[in-house]
């Protein structure tokens, strides 16, 4: 009995294999589009890390020239009232939020030594 083919449509084999490769296919170009959105991702939250960075030296900054300002270097035989004076304005910068907790506490000794 002679092999006859049919023609127009693929057999079971051929469909299984056009099958394989349409989802091979969807399977790689979502794996790119995941990589290539999770490198942009990636790149974002480095581009903020370093802008947070830059921000908290800034204010590290400023935060140590207001300290500079506040406490000019006082002669050995100040009076209690400048004394009083320079406590009052650190105790203001700290409240303020611009001195820190351990910055308040380095220059309120850096007064009292």
């Amino acid at each position: 009995m002679p092999f006859i083919r049919r023609v127009g449509r693929p057999g079971l084999l051929g469909l299984a294999a056009r099958t394989a490769v349409v989802a091979g296919t969807a399977t790689a170009v979502a794996g790119g589009m995941r990589s290539h959105q999770e490198a942009k991702a990636q790149e974002q939250y480095e581009a903020e890390q370093f802008q947070a960075q830059q921000q908290q030296a800034a204010m590290g900054a400023a935060a140590q020239q207001a300290v500079a300002q506040a406490t000019p270097a006082a002669p050995a035989d100040s009076g209690g009232s400048d004394l009083m004076t320079q406590l009052s304005q650190l105790g203001a910068l700290h409240s303020q939020g611009i001195l820190s907790d351990d910055e308040f506490s380095a220059a309120k000794a850096k007064l009292l030594a």
